[in-house]
């Protein structure tokens, strides 16, 4: 990398072993997709309860050339209902496996090696474009009950985001973000035989 790797913990403690193991997922990343320029990974207990059983938010930022930075975090609720008791260990092991997994679909996209996008068919939703702000990487989207839903540019799966306009017919999947309901995965109606 370019820059060196920044690791912060923010209200949660330190560790050494939580610091080493990131390191070395981070090396993974770089075997993984050699042309990263940085990476910042961000540990922040969000929230706690009584019990000690909500898993801080590890937070992965990676800079590639020519694009926006590739960002993966995991919400407390999707490691609760993945793990029994989740903790850091769970939390590293989720953020860095979809780090992983999004930086090889990368680098086989730039390889001209590109597959159909793996959708949650089981999960997946129809909407319209509803507002759009691509100077800052985002827009709304229209769900069937009425609802605003955000969206992201990294969310898009198939279709171009710089060319989606009000009123397009989107297909997408609904996640827990920061603030709320997001559509986490959008592929525009038509492309990749949708």
């Amino acid at each position: 990398m370019q820059v060196p790797l920044e690791i912060a913990f923010h209200n949660v403690e330190h560790s050494d072993w939580a610091e080493d193991e990131i390191r070395a997922r981070v090396a993974d990343l770089e075997a993984i997709y050699g042309r990263l320029v940085s990476c910042r990974v961000r540990v922040d207990q969000r929230a706690t309860n009584s019990n000690e059983t909500i898993p801080p938010v590890v937070r992965i930022e990676m800079s590639i050339p020519g694009r926006k930075d590739l960002v993966v975090a995991h919400e407390p609720d999707h490691l609760q209902r993945k793990y029994q008791r989740p903790d850091l260990h769970n939390a590293i092991n989720e953020a860095f496996r979809i780090a992983e997994r999004r930086l090889t679909e990368l680098k086989d996209q730039r390889q001209g090696r590109t597959k159909e996008p793996h959708h949650d068919a089981e999960n997946q939703s129809v909407g319209q474009v509803a507002e759009m702000t691509p100077e800052r990487d985002f827009g709304f989207l229209m769900t069937k009950e009425g609802g605003l839903l955000y969206f992201h540019r990294n969310s898009i799966l198939a279709g171009d985001f710089d060319k989606l306009k009000r009123g397009d017919e989107v297909s997408y999947v609904e996640a827990m973000g920061d603030t709320g309901p997001t559509a986490s995965k959008v592929w525009l109606k038509g492309t990749n035989g949708r």
